[in-house]
């Protein structure tokens, strides 16, 4: 199996990449192609470790390219006139099958684009959505989509859940995962207009797609361990997603701040320090990895645009998984013939 790496794409790269590919190695089977400037990644390696790449394994190899597609770049002209980037490379490697799965952290518009325009969508599949694995009570939640579609249609959302669906049992392993609506209220007339159709969808197609549909969930009860997938169109769950973020790194902050306030805090926080520490391990969003890509023919998974070593680390450990389960090869087998279906719903709506 062969990992390939934009060794380049990210707001910390080309040094977390590299430092968060090598922590990996030894933990993975699989190959790891660094792809990039070769010259700056030798030189990085160089400067980490003071070993050639050679040294440090021989499943860790370098694949060059002149060009990065930059965080400014608009995503249609940097895929089209980029063609030397690490980004569209990767893509091709992909494609041809020089790789069996793709992770970038760098542009997500040109990611999402390329992902579609270069490997291509599965047949049958409309709009290809970004799966995100979030902690919940005892359990994980997976939230579909988590940035890829600003604009959605009912139909979209359906098919979130069926993709969504599929990716929980092969990945991992849950039997009969239960799927919910992101809404402002759990009562089936809630919302908006996209939302409403989309719940009469999910409710009335539940069944014929193998999906688990519980109903509305409202954004308090997403972590409560009774809903293992939330749909939602691309904006309100990239929203959603970064908010949870956000009140997690304060939750930490403000514990870490308050225990260390003074030396009686301090003292008296020891016998705690192991449950502070699995608690912080659990809403520690770099436990989790990155989004894989749903909808497309082959593995893509997005890192996170600020991943550091460790969650680098992480998002090739769980890229491999990804390709070891097969989830791809399930979502091409589902789809392949429901093509007549989508027109058949769409046409409904």
């Amino acid at each position: 199996m062969k990992i390939l790496l934009d060794a380049m794409g990210g707001d910390k790269a080309p040094d977390a990449n590299i430092k968060g590919a090598v922590q990996a190695i030894n933990s993975i089977q699989a190959e790891v192609i660094l792809i990039g400037n070769e010259e700056i990644i030798k030189s990085k390696i160089k400067e980490f470790y003071g070993k050639d790449i050679s040294e440090i394994s021989t499943r860790l190899k370098i694949r060059h390219t002149s060009e990065t597609i930059e965080m400014e770049d608009i995503p249609t002209q940097a895929i089209k006139h980029k063609k030397d980037s690490s980004m569209v490379v990767g893509f091709d490697m992909l494609k041809k099958g020089e790789g069996d799965v793709f992770i970038s952290a760098g542009n997500s518009g040109a990611l999402l684009t390329g992902a579609t325009l270069l490997v291509g969508r599965i047949k049958g599949v409309d709009r290809p959505a970004l799966a995100g694995i979030l902690p919940a009570y005892k359990s994980r939640l997976v939230l579909m989509d988590c940035g890829a579609n600003t604009n959605c249609k009912p139909i979209n959302i359906l098919q979130f859940a069926q993709m969504a669906s599929i990716y929980l049992k092969t990945t991992l392993k849950v039997e009969n995962p239960r799927v919910g609506l992101l809404n402002i209220g759990t009562e089936e007339t809630k919302g908006n207009d996209l939302t409403k159709t989309a719940y009469m969808l999910l409710k009335e197609n539940s069944e014929k797609y193998n999906i688990n549909f519980i109903g509305n969930v409202e954004g308090r009860d997403a972590f409560s361990g009774d809903v293992d997938i939330v749909v939602t169109d691309g904006f309100t769950g990239n929203i959603f997603l970064k908010s949870i973020e956000g009140l997690g790194k304060f939750v930490k902050r403000t514990l870490s701040e308050s225990l260390k306030r003074n030396i009686v805090t301090k003292i008296a926080a020891l016998p705690s320090l192991p449950a502070i520490n699995r608690f912080a391990k659990t809403v520690d969003y770099k436990e989790y990895g990155g989004a894989l890509f749903l909808g497309v023919k082959k593995p893509v998974v997005k890192a996170h645009g600020s991943s550091d070593e460790k969650l680098f680390e992480f998002t090739i450990k769980q890229a491999e998984q990804f390709v070891k389960n097969k989830a791809v090869e399930q979502l091409i087998q589902e789809f392949e013939n429901q093509k007549e279906d989508i027109n058949l719903l769409e046409e409904k709506e």
